[in-house]
């Protein structure tokens, strides 16, 4: 089985946040697929700038593996973008954001060159976090420098020629173990262990954008009975505190997000629909109640009113014991015996 090389540009418009996160994965840990220590997948080389330990001084040991795999001398390899691409071609002079120089004219090589360089001969490209996927808080309305995500750049129908489409993991920042499950899933198909990996419409893997954030939020229960936060620190729904959650595609209120703890709704915060395409323009302004709240609020409101009342009757029932529990002479269970 082949060596697999994970190039990963981070010299998109981001923070490096998604590069941070991931080192607290843990199923799988990136130590883990680095140092082999999963049975059936190939053996995997990591080159991320934020992570390398090659950039001693030396940057030309770290650029020489993007310089092989644009030679087609690095085969098969995975290529990793984060960070929102700019558009290049608005700009009359200098560049938006790029990766190393180029040997012959000294000069930088921009991000998007990168992109085209590499993405035609990858076996699979991952987007990595909302700016990579979606073009995120870079590309809001105003901004100056066209950025977008990396489906809006390559096209929403393009695909490597092993025949995968791009592959988004968002997430503002990306939830760890969301990207390095993605990594898992694509390694063990370039094994020849998994099926063709699936996507939804927006490109994300369906088992873990499949679900909304309410479908998974533990407070799901007070949204049910129409009780709702009204200030931050309650423990109730917070809808009406301008929480997406109903309708955006998240797990991180069911998965956490180190070890099982963690998410915005699980520690009192809203969901501002960070791993959605329409982030963050289409959720502004934060804080106010997502269009519809007031109407959807006010419906479950009238079916809480009734239902809450007649559960606190079952739940005052169901918490007696039946009566023949008590001690004496004679059963009063209902047992027959037949002989």
């Amino acid at each position: 089985m082949a060596d697999v090389h994970v190039l990963w540009i981070t010299a998109g418009l981001s923070c490096d946040g998604d590069s941070v996160s991931i080192t607290a994965a843990s199923q799988p840990s990136i130590e883990d697929v680095l140092l082999g220590a999963i049975p059936g997948l190939p053996t995997v080389h990591l080159h991320n700038q934020v992570l390398a330990y090659e950039l001693g001084g030396d940057n030309d040991s770290f650029m020489q593996w993007y310089d092989k795999a644009e030679r087609g001398e690095l085969d098969p390899f995975v290529l990793v973008v984060e960070g929102s691409i700019p558009n290049e071609k608005i700009k009359s002079e200098g560049y938006w954001a790029a990766l190393g120089t180029d040997a012959a004219t000294g000069q930088p090589i921009t991000t998007a060159e990168w992109v085209d360089r590499l993405a035609p001969k990858a076996l699979a490209v991952i987007a990595i976090g909302t700016c990579a996927t979606y073009g995120g808080i870079h590309a809001m309305q105003g901004n100056p420098t066209g950025a977008m995500g990396l489906l809006d750049y390559l096209g929403w129908n393009w695909k490597t020629p092993a025949g995968l489409p791009i592959i988004c993991v968002p997430g503002c920042p990306v939830q760890p173990d969301n990207f390095m499950e993605t990594v898992l899933y694509l390694l063990y198909q370039v094994a020849g262990m998994a099926p063709m990996i699936p996507l939804d419409e927006a490109h994300r893997p369906t088992w873990l954008f499949g679900k909304t954030v309410h479908e998974g939020c533990d407070r799901a229960g007070y949204y049910e009975i129409g009780d709702f936060a009204t200030e931050y620190g309650s423990p109730k729904c917070l809808v009406k505190l301008g929480c997406w959650g109903p309708v955006v595609n998240c797990n991180v209120p069911k998965r956490g997000w180190m070890a099982g703890i963690g998410g915005c709704p699980n520690v009192g915060g809203i969901c501002i629909g960070c791993t959605m395409p329409g982030f963050p323009d289409k959720f502004m302004p934060f804080m106010d109640p997502p269009p519809g709240s007031k109407m959807s609020s006010s419906i479950i409101g009238i079916y809480g009113g009734i239902i809450s009342p007649l559960r606190k009757i079952t739940q005052h029932t169901a918490n007696k014991e039946p009566a023949w529990r008590r001690k004496g002479r004679e059963l009063t269970t209902g047992y027959r015996g037949r002989w």
